[in-house]
């Protein structure tokens, strides 16, 4: 049975293991330091104004700075030189420092490894909350009273099954299909699924009502682990269980995929609470790829289900939502501890990538990393041994003491142990972003949220730096010569498939 298997595959897979922070050098910074308690320091310094010499022309400009240590692109358009008369631009190619919009969702500060939200520091979250009681607190700003969670919840659950037309489209998908490739297909069919909701047919004010938001939020919340489970069955040939909205968050999903015919199954309480906990660590992440990409499309005035669609297509990146895959794949390859000394000489001289360590905004230690190693030891006392978190241990420890690491502060993130942890539950690699995905649809559901409220929200529309041919003049084909590799297309070879076809008689 699905179930027996699942435990027998935990059995076969990662034991209980307990990481001394003393021993690998980590630095524990809390989330409560003193300044913390007296109210949030001056942003950047805090408001005022700078001064700026234009060299070019000599002359001064005064641009504001904000309270919140931000000064106003298009206040660089005053800088003018002459030429084309179009003003200064900045430059930053990655957003690596471009306040983008004012939100209140999460708060990171990546030097001293803070995560927040709302407020509420990840650790104290991850310790009593759940997924749900937390999704709330994200997309609404405040933790539920008991009857605010209850009707919560119960919509979340009762919006958990998918109208039949996004089961049809589902199962009419290769059985080697991706499963984020799953999710999205599932995510688009449900587009075309609720019109009442889409500014599209129903009209750009339609969002304007709260009871529409509230409606596809559940929706989307609650139906996105289904689409997990089918994208998690479309390769088994199974349907999944239908959803039970009497179970628990985490609990449901895991029943979705091993319940089968059998309502009176339950999966095991403490796989469950571990998955909710993983959910919660991944919830939201500020204006990492994904949600930028979510809030790029919410400033279009699109409906929530192509946003939604659009910030798990930019997640599917091995970049970003990919990389605790790829972590694992890491660890396969190099094997065993012995090769660990090899395999990092290797990332020094550039001929080996090292995933799961750095991050954009962590400059210490990714506090979900820490609380994942909590997770793993609860669901690697119910698994055996698997000598890949022997490698990731010895990993990390030899990167640590290794001034090459160190000096570039890179810190396991939260991609290093996710992968170990999801493999120990006996999920293969490619659904380890499916199951990132979930969790991380609240992230989007409040930043898109965010931006319908944002008086400032304006479509997204970014300047650029052309740097392509100034101006040239139509020649007839006669008179062209031939383009470089890079400028016309390849040599596409013909399928054998299409070769077998046109050798045929009579295919026209």
């Amino acid at each position: 049975m699905a179930a027996h298997h699942r435990i027998a595959t935990l059995q076969r897979h990662l034991a209980s293991v307990s990481v001394s922070e003393a021993e690998h050098g980590l630095e524990r910074v809390g989330t409560s330091a003193p300044h913390d308690q007296t109210g949030r320091p001056a942003v950047a310094g805090g408001p005022g104004s700078l001064t700026v010499v234009d060299n070019r022309t000599g002359r001064r400009y005064e641009i504001p700075i904000s309270d919140h240590g931000t000064i106003l692109a298009t206040d660089l358009k005053k800088i003018t030189a002459g030429g084309d008369g179009v003003g200064l631009r900045p430059f930053d190619n990655g957003y690596l420092n471009v306040t983008a919009c004012k939100s209140a969702v999460s708060y990171i500060d990546g030097d001293r490894g803070v995560l927040r939200y709302r407020g509420y520091p990840i650790e104290q979250l991850a310790e009593r909350s759940t997924f749900l009681e937390t999704a709330h607190l994200v997309v609404y700003g405040k933790l539920p009273t008991a009857p605010e969670a209850a009707r919560w919840e119960e919509a979340v659950m009762r919006h958990s099954a998918l109208p039949v037309a996004v089961e049809a489209a589902l199962a009419a998908l290769p059985h080697d299909a991706h499963p984020m490739g799953v999710l999205l297909t599932g995510l688009a069919a449900l587009s075309t699924c609720h019109p009442e909701q889409n500014p599209a047919l129903a009209g750009q004010a339609i969002y304007a009502s709260r009871d529409v938001q509230d409606k596809q939020i559940v929706r989307l919340i609650g139906k996105i682990p289904t689409l997990g489970a089918w994208a998690y069955h479309v390769a088994s040939g199974r349907r999944p269980a239908p959803p039970n909205q009497r179970l628990g968050y985490a609990e449901n999903f895991l029943y979705m995929l091993d319940g089968g015919a059998r309502p009176s199954y339950r999966p095991n309480p403490r796989l469950a609470r571990a998955l909710d906990v993983m959910f919660l660590l991944h919830a939201e992440h500020e204006l990492n790829c994904s949600t930028s990409a979510a809030r790029h499309l919410a400033s279009s005035g699109v409906d929530v289900y192509t946003v939604a669609a659009g910030a798990v297509g930019a997640l599917y990146g091995p970049l970003h939502g990919g990389a605790n895959e790829a972590v694992l794949r890491m660890l396969r390859r190099i094997g065993h501890v012995d090769a660990v000394p090899g395999f990092l000489e290797g990332v020094k001289n550039r001929k080996e990538k090292m995933f799961g360590f750095g991050h954009r905004v962590y400059k210490n230690y990714d506090p979900r990393a820490k609380l994942i190693q909590a997770v793993a030891e609860e669901v690697f006392d119910i698994a055996g041994r698997n000598p890949l978190i022997d490698v990731a241990l010895a990993l990390e420890k030899a990167a640590r003491a290794d001034d090459y690491f160190v000096s570039r502060k890179l810190y396991p993130n939260v991609d290093f142990f996710s992968g170990l942890v999801y493999s120990a539950m006996g999920f293969q690699p490619n659904f380890f972003t499916v199951l990132f995905a979930i969790p991380r649809i609240t992230g989007y559901l409040a930043h898109w949220r965010e931006t319908l409220a944002d008086p400032d929200t304006k479509i997204v529309r970014p300047q650029q730096d052309y740097t392509g041919v100034w101006l040239r003049d139509y020649k007839p084909m006669k008179d062209r010569v031939p383009g470089k590799p890079e400028e016309t297309v390849g040599d596409v070879k013909p399928s054998g498939a299409y070769i077998r076809r046109i050798s045929g008689t009579n295919w026209q």
